[in-house]
């Protein structure tokens, strides 16, 4: 009887993370919708994919960096608010995500344990589009507010 609960109860722990990954809005193919977007001296994520890689995420982004050269870099971990390994990004080496509500998405990039930019990433009411806002330091060192608007593909 108490290996069948113990069971059961592993079960349904198991099922709600794959409900809780699959049900998140964030999951899929977003491109950059540059006419909606206010991205002042910053480098530009053309490109950005949301899969499940088993209960963690994976986020690949496509883009093009400040100084003009094209990039890609992947993100592999939980949406927990810790640090992560960032690979293809020679501006940082670490990411975090923590989710904030449904629709919502708080995030960190840093370098050497220090925060370069932060903000949120929203899904719209109808899943079709996101916002991402952020703000922090540029590779040069100076202040920046970024406003990133992307579409459902």
């Amino acid at each position: 009887m108490r290996i069948r609960s113990i069971g059961t109860t592993l079960a349904f722990c198991v099922v709600g993370a794959a409900v809780a990954i699959a049900a998140n809005p964030q999951i899929g193919t977003w491109k950059l919708n540059e006419s909606k977007s206010q991205l002042p001296g910053v480098a530009r994520n053309n490109l950005v994919v949301y899969t499940e890689a088993g209960d963690n995420v994976k986020v690949a982004i496509d883009g093009v960096a400040s100084d003009g050269k094209t990039y890609h870099s992947e993100w592999v971990g939980k949406l927990d608010g810790k640090d992560y390994p960032v690979t293809g990004d020679s501006q940082t080496d670490a990411r975090s995500y923590k989710v904030v509500n449904a629709t919502t998405l708080a995030f960190e990039t840093k370098k050497a344990g220090k925060v370069l930019l932060s903000g949120t990433i929203v899904v719209s009411a109808d899943g079709k589009s996101r916002t991402v806002a952020s703000s922090g330091t540029n590779a040069k060192g100076e202040k920046v507010t970024q406003t990133a608007v992307y579409d459902k593909q």
